[in-house]
């Protein structure tokens, strides 16, 4: 495996400034953000895809430290009701598919979405209950009509470019437990697969070990965040793990982002780190950071800190003791 980063966090620093830190932490790889919600601060897939000059001299900032770029990352909600969002959200995916194939990264990772709940909604909407039935009138609709379809048609775009498609399983957002992956994998191919965040695990009830062992078994991690969540029992009790407090009230809130190790020990980070490689995935683990107590450049390190104690980094030898 190897250490990398989600380059957000230094998005206030120019790309050559950011690889020169990561390279000098020992990292070996960077996740960049080329549209959506990540922005285009350090890769903007317009420019680049219309001169060939600034994509080589982009192809050379990275490669001449040593780095491989682990994924372009474009979340966004393509499937939003309000069809001018949805298709700048679109147009961004669709560009980062394409710059993607250029620049011969595997990966691309975004959302799946969330549509509305009927084709003149204005806003998302994220059935979480199955009663009411109306709740699963307007689930069946959502996959039927929208998330499917789309997602077919992205699919086989990526494809045709040799690109997959890794979706962060993520609340507010139709895609967000290993079953609704597999689900939108089995309709539409694996070019669909999780870039897999232990941190949205945790605060929905799900154990990341076996949510990498479900996923695993099918081949279905495409790639992989580092990010921790810290849960407050007796916020939960109050407002419960859908909390919808903002993420800066954190004495009040049931649960919070943190960076590697201060919201789980290093054990449970070592069985994470040992799950993946025991279900096959031996790609990048890119950290990102979302602590609300930490600077970026204390949570960043820490991070890497903690996860070079126990990243499995070299490849598997034949079993001696056999």
């Amino acid at each position: 495996m190897k250490l990398g980063v989600f380059s957000v966090l230094f998005a206030q620093k120019s790309l050559e400034e950011t690889l020169d830190i990561i390279q000098a932490k020992g990292l070996e790889a960077i996740e960049i953000g080329s549209g959506g919600y990540p922005g285009k601060a350090h890769c903007d897939p317009d420019v680049l895809l219309k001169d060939e000059q600034k994509l080589n001299d982009f192809k050379q900032l990275v490669s001449s430290r040593g780095i491989e770029i682990s994924a372009l990352s474009v979340h966004g909600n393509t499937l939003h009701p309000q069809k001018d969002i949805a298709k700048g959200y679109h147009n961004d995916l669709i560009r980062t598919i394409d710059l993607a194939h250029k620049l011969k990264v595997p990966v691309v990772n975004t959302f799946s979405g969330c549509p509305g709940d009927h084709e003149g909604a204005k806003y998302p909407n994220w059935p979480v209950a199955p009663w009411p039935n109306d709740f699963q009138e307007i689930l069946k609709w959502q996959w039927e009509e929208k998330i499917i379809p789309y997602w077919t048609e992205i699919g086989q775009y990526a494809s045709d470019w040799n690109v997959k498609i890794g979706l962060e399983l993520h609340g507010g957002f139709s895609v967000h437990t290993p079953a609704t992956l597999l689900r939108l994998r089995e309709a539409v191919g694996e070019v669909i697969g999780a870039n897999l965040d232990p941190s949205h695990m945790w605060w929905q009830g799900i154990d990341p070990v076996e949510s990498i062992k479900i996923l695993g078994k099918n081949n279905a991690i495409h790639h992989f965040h580092a990010k921790d969540t810290t849960i407050d029992q007796n916020n939960v009790n109050r407002y419960g793990l859908t909390d919808m407090q903002s993420y800066s009230n954190m004495l009040d809130r049931a649960w919070q982002f943190r960076t590697v190790g201060f919201g789980h020990d290093l054990k449970t980070w070592s069985d994470i780190i040992s799950t993946l490689r025991l279900v096959g995935y031996d790609y990048v683990v890119s950290i990102e950071h979302e602590d609300g107590l930490m600077s970026i450049d204390e949570g960043f390190s820490k991070a890497v800190m903690n996860l070079q104690q126990v990243l499995l980094k070299e490849p598997l030898g034949d079993m001696w003791w056999v």
